[in-house]
């Protein structure tokens, strides 16, 4: 079906040419919003009258005269204001879909993609926001590899920062331990430091003064050698571990972890901070509050809410900030510094994926090639959006213009809990809190969901509703169940709000099997899977008949409105690369969880009022077989990208 509109816009563009002698670049070809007006259609003739000043409608009529005889399609027309009208040649386009949905995805165009996400302060366990940044990354990356782009997802460890030099106060002020103490500390490691970060947070609070302690544990950090460096060190990658294993809980896995001291140790930083003196794009501030400290200039309108009007890179002890260090990354994930890293194994997923990281040591040799992306996504909150804009305003302050237009920060809205889900999560709420619509997540006031608590709740609430169904079913049969209804439900709600909303997650609405959720469409997933079971258990087609079937069908079937619905269902099941197109280019996401429960809608609809196995006439029965087909299939695919499983039953 791709294939059929992409060779009609490169008709209508050669036509254009040849009777005009001009055309736009990129000819759209759409599916129209309402039956009747074609199966598909472009609007160009808009475009082209006003550049011909002709009327749209006279346009349309001529590329309509003179649209040759083409495969795939059965006439073209004017219609409306100025529409070209396509109606395809419905054999031949359920065969193309067949084809289209049996094929994976195209080769490469060569260009890398660098998608960099997660990215948690090594200090704690992850919370429920990062699983939203996770998820959101995830599937930016599998649909960027379902478009046949090489992709290379990052996974950026802040382990020189304020939040990992807490907690090397608390083990080494606290605790009274180090290395050795840390390594005495058993299982959920990740969990031990959340509440012992908490302890230091209280330390701060009623002793003010013992914030001294920071800036020297910092500055060891950075420095990267003695006790408190190699205690961080510790703590940092025994965290991460921790951090990896709740990710893979979820599908989510990385290629490369780098370290920021890594970025500081191979000189990436003072590379990147002497281009920047060299063109003037910092200054030293001579006097004032600022003494002594790297100052960048910020100016025009993404920067008119900054009061200063600048923003400290190095800060006067000689430390460097956040942002700072990260311009130098963003320069080196674009290939524009003269170094790189090393890089080693960090550990190898069961299914046998590897994740590097940087490292100090001399490094593993062969190793992929890492960084040199022509493209980079950074997935962060939108409450980061000042700081990316900086990052960017670096790259074009050092002459990397066309780079700085090819840096994307993917925002998000913040992860929220309803009070009656933070009350099942064991939060105490008052009369207030339950009052509201949502709660924000305040470590100040003691509401913070560990991520692996959020999964182990919807686990144990997906398991509770499998054994209501089904309670005779074997344990760990239930149990693999349970977990793969709680991540299709946990991922498609992260995925279906817009991201420039705040995500109230609630338990309800997640693992509900009716509605809008994962679980519903796991469902019709399963069901469709299960008609196929029955069929093939009766002597009929099994699913490898099916797609047969699909790959050679005729689609011939008696004119009127039954007709007219299964063309509607195969039309619906032919845009989903068109969406997943779309949320590409609009960077939105909930395109694809918004398409694949419309789809699920659709075929549960049509399967309720047109049976398959009770079809007598043979022709339906194979139009419906094949439909049921193509709706599987198409949907694995919107789950692959979704991270969604597919459970064994429901």
């Amino acid at each position: 079906m791709e294939a059929i509109r992409q060779e009609i816009a490169r008709t209508v563009r050669r036509i254009l040419l040849e009777r005009f002698g001009e055309a736009p670049e990129r000819v759209a070809v759409e599916y129209p919003p309402q039956p009747g007006m074609g199966d598909l259609a472009s609007p160009v003739a808009f475009e082209m009258a006003r550049r011909l000043r002709r009327a749209p409608r006279d346009i349309a009529r001529e590329l309509a005269a003179a649209f040759p005889p083409l495969p795939g399609v059965a006439g073209v027309a004017s219609g409306g204001a100025g529409y070209l009208n396509v109606s395809l040649d419905r054999a031949a386009a359920a065969r193309a879909l067949a084809r289209e949905v049996a094929s994976p995805a195209p080769p490469s165009d060569g260009e890398k993609i660098i998608v960099e996400h997660t990215n948690i302060n090594p200090n704690k366990a992850a919370h429920i926001g990062h699983l939203r940044n996770a998820v959101l990354g995830d599937t930016l990356a599998r649909c960027l590899r379902f478009s046949g782009r090489r992709v290379e997802v990052q996974n950026y460890i802040d382990d020189t920062g304020v939040q990992v030099a807490d907690l090397v106060i608390g083990f080494r002020d606290i605790l009274r331990g180090g290395v050795e103490e840390a390594k005495a500390v058993g299982d959920r490691f990740d969990q031990f430091c959340w509440d012992l970060y908490a302890r230091v947070t209280e330390m701060y609070t009623a002793f003010p003064e013992k914030l001294a302690l920071r800036p020297p544990v910092l500055k060891a950090l950075e420095e990267g050698h003695g006790e408190i460096a190699a205690l961080g060190a510790y703590l940092t990658r025994r965290i991460v571990n921790c951090h990896l294993d709740t990710m893979a809980r979820i599908g989510v896995r990385y290629d490369l972890l780098p370290w920021e001291r890594d970025v500081l140790a191979f000189r990436f930083w003072e590379t990147t901070f002497a281009l920047l003196k060299e063109r003037r794009a910092i200054t030293l501030v001579a006097e004032g509050e600022r003494q002594g400290c790297w100052v960048m200039a910020l100016e025009g309108r993404r920067f008119a809410d900054l009061k200063e009007g600048e923003k400290i890179l190095v800060r006067s002890d000689g430390t460097v900030t956040y942002v700072g260090k990260d311009i130098a990354y963003q320069m080196w994930k674009f290939g524009l510094l003269p170094a790189d890293f090393r890089y080693e194994p960090f550990r190898d997923e069961p299914d046998g994926h590897r994740v590097w990281t940087t490292t100090r040591r001399p490094g593993a040799s062969p190793r992929p090639a890492f960084g040199g992306g022509a493209r980079v996504y950074n997935v962060i909150d939108v409450r980061q959006a000042y700081l990316q804009a900086i990052v960017v305003e670096g790259l074009r302050s050092l002459g990397h213009r066309e780079q700085a237009e090819r840096s994307t920060h993917f925002s998000y809205e913040m992860v929220a809990l309803t009070p009656k889900s933070a009350e099942t999560l064991g939060l105490p709420l008052n009369e207030e809190d339950r009052g509201r619509p949502y709660l924000e997540m305040s470590g100040r006031r003691g509401l913070g969901i560990k991520a692996d608590d959020l999964l182990d709740a919807l686990e144990k609430e997906a398991l509770r509703e499998v054994t209501w169904r089904a309670p005779d079913l074997d344990p760990r049969e239930a149990a693999a169940l349970g977990r793969d209804i709680a991540v299709g439900a946990l991922r498609y709600l992260m995925i279906k709000y817009t991201r420039n909303k705040v995500l109230a997650f609630d338990f309800d609405e997640a693992l509900s099997f009716e509605g809008e959720s994962g679980p519903y469409l796991q469902y019709a997933v399963v069901r469709a899977r299960g008609i196929f079971e029955k069929m093939a258990a009766a002597g009929g087609p099994d699913e490898a008949e099916a797609a047969r079937l699909a790959r050679a069908a005729e689609f011939n079937l008696p004119a009127g409105e039954g007709a007219e619905e299964h063309w509607a269902l195969l039309m619906q099941i032919a845009r989903f690369r068109e969406t997943v197109a779309q949320a590409l280019e609009t960077l939105e996401l909930s395109q694809i969880a918004k398409y694949a429960f419309a789809l699920a809608q659709k075929f549960n609809s049509f399967y309720h009022k047109y049976p398959v196995m009770k079809e007598p006439d043979a022709r339906w029965k194979t139009a419906r077989v094949v439909l049921t087909h193509l709706f599987l299939a198409q949907m694995r695919h919107a789950f692959a990208l979704m991270g969604i499983p597919v459970p064994a039953r429901m």
